[in-house]
């Protein structure tokens, strides 16, 4: 064993247990509290799996599932940038990658290397594995905001044409799922939790009655 290979990989785990005190502005589905940043990493790994049928183009399930557990680590120092702060969005770029260079040094060379690769094809969204991953990354917020009874929509006062654009790209990586966000969408704004430019059409919200 190489003692020192192995404390960098234990100062990188240690490290990223600080992943879940990063917190999100989306809520978890029974509303008691906001979601942190590792659950939504895991969440969106479990995704992955399920939901591969729906991807656009063969890919490598594997490398997708590595880039969701770690496309998030960053915020442990960059913080988690709200999808409609335009203010915050302006130095995030700035403020992950100096993360991704701090944290990701602490592995071993060779595994930093492939961790910041990893990472960066995440964000540069061009391969079938990195559009798939940003799809799920996207999705799994409006699932939640969904089944939350859209609070953080309505906290921010988020409509639905400001979700349609954020998102509109899941097509890219998931062309089934983004219509089933469409879905989603247009029946969180008949049940008011998205605020639009029509008017309600007057439903009444699932969680009148089942306790969303």
């Amino acid at each position: 064993m190489d003692a020192e290979r192995i404390e960098q990989q234990i100062a990188f785990i240690v490290e990223i247990d600080r992943l879940k005190q990063v917190l999100r502005q989306t809520h978890l589905i029974d509303g008691k509290r906001r979601e942190n940043s590792a659950e939504h990493s895991w969440h969106l790994a479990v995704m992955a799996v399920l939901l591969s049928e729906y991807a656009r183009e063969e890919l490598d399930l594997a490398r997708v599932v590595k880039m969701l557990l770690l496309h998030d680590v960053v915020e442990i120092d960059a913080g988690d940038t709200f999808a409609y702060d335009e203010a915050a969005h302006a130095d995030k770029e700035e403020r992950e990658r100096l993360a991704a260079e701090r944290i990701f040094n602490l592995l071993p060379a060779d595994m930093a290397r492939e961790v910041f690769a990893l990472w960066e094809e995440f964000e540069a969204g061009a391969t079938p594995e990195a559009k798939y991953a940003e799809a799920l990354d996207r999705f799994q917020p409006i699932l939640l905001n969904y089944g939350s009874g859209g609070i953080a929509w309505r906290e921010h006062g988020i409509s639905s044409e400001q979700v349609i654009a954020r998102n509109r790209h899941i097509e890219a990586g998931a062309p089934g799922l983004w219509t089933y966000v469409r879905g989603l969408i247009d029946r969180g704004e008949d049940y008011g939790y998205l605020v639009s430019e029509s008017c309600s059409r007057g439903r009444s919200a699932p969680g009148e009655s089942a306790g969303i």
